[in-house]
């Protein structure tokens, strides 16, 4: 999400319980047909891609040294997101986040309001880059979460995760700055390629960063998509990273750009229906609250970077959706510092 694109909107009432919830674990899917080319980056030191909660004492050090702040990543997160499916197949319960776009003091603060991994699985919508200033330490912390819990926490792909906008809105300039040449920006560009596309909570709460495609009527139509490329300008791929819920019927046309859609109630409606979901969660909006249902309860926007850019004075919030796949709003405020 980025302001040229999306303003802020005010949050509307739910319905839904406020109660809080734990999470517990979530399993991995097939794979995608293309393998990941090699890093420059250093491994974990273990044999095996993606250890379990019980070994990996290499990079529990390096997590710690990420709660810091400090500048750090690791070798195998590509290889474990290239096993993982367009869809991810999660378990509840689970805490669900929104864009988090550099904030890194603020993702921080997250897991001291939601919890931390492996207490508590989640899973992050996208945009973890651009636009704040710490987006290596904001990126670098999550991936080595999900190669210490590879089934704890479920990483999507948003529209910034990509080539294109890193270049324009922050990214590419910061890893110039911390790392003294573009390479460790190409580095998670190429990674970003193999952020699985959705995620899919019990087979009934469908997690995707943007919205839904006049191209996708299946979830089938989503798990044959190549993700593995640069977001396209166009299709499937691309209107699930970019289009946008709205309060008029049909598909229409969004403010954001030519062949970026909005898409009304009936549509999500008729998605939903088809494919046996109860609601769609989904990001790339920055909304006052921190989240914003629509269409008659059909589709949640959660935003997690509060104060964002810190001019927007918004609120963040994160969803815990509890065994019975209710879910629960938490909010909190942005984190002041000198």
């Amino acid at each position: 999400m980025d302001l040229s694109d999306s303003g802020s909107s005010s949050s509307s009432s739910s319905s839904f319980s406020s109660s809080s919830s734990s999470s517990s674990s979530s399993s991995a899917a097939s794979s995608p047909s293309s393998s990941p080319p090699s890093s420059p980056l250093p491994s974990n030191g273990s044999d095996s891609p993606g250890p379990n909660a019980e070994s990996g004492g290499d990079v529990d050090r390096w997590i710690e040294q990420l709660y810091k702040g400090h500048q750090l990543t690791q070798d195998e997160a590509k290889e474990i997101l290239s096993t993982e499916s367009n869809i991810r197949e999660v378990a509840s319960p689970v805490t669900v986040c929104g864009d988090l776009h550099g904030q890194f003091r603020d993702l921080l603060e997250l897991f001291r309001v939601g919890g931390k991994c492996p207490d508590t699985n989640f899973v992050f919508m996208g945009d973890y880059v651009d636009r704040g200033e710490c987006s290596v330490e904001t990126i670098s912390l999550l991936l080595a979460l999900k190669v210490r819990y590879r089934d704890r926490i479920t990483l999507l792909r948003g529209n910034h995760e990509s080539r294109s906008l890193t270049e324009i809105f922050g990214f590419y300039d910061e890893c110039n700055k911390k790392y003294g040449c573009p390479d460790i920006w190409k580095y998670f560009t190429d990674l970003f390629d193999y952020l699985p596309l959705c995620a899919l909570i019990d087979s009934e709460i469908l997690c995707v960063h943007g919205g839904l495609s006049p191209y996708v009527e299946t979830l089938d139509e989503i798990r044959v998509i190549d993700r593995v490329q640069e977001i396209p300008d166009e299709g499937a791929m691309f209107n699930l990273m970019w289009s946008d819920p709205n309060e008029d019927l049909g598909w229409g046309n969004n403010s954001r750009g030519p062949l970026i859609f909005t898409f009304g109630e009936d549509i999500s409606d008729e998605f939903l229906d088809d494919n046996g979901l109860k609601f769609l969660s989904r990001a790339h909006e920055c909304v006052i609250n921190g989240y914003w249902w629509q269409h008659n309860g059909n589709v949640v926007t959660i935003f997690s970077a509060p104060n964002y850019i810190g001019e927007v004075g918004n609120r963040a919030a994160i969803m815990k959706v509890n065994e019975e796949l209710v879910p629960s709003m938490v909010q909190f405020e942005a984190i002041h510092y000198p």
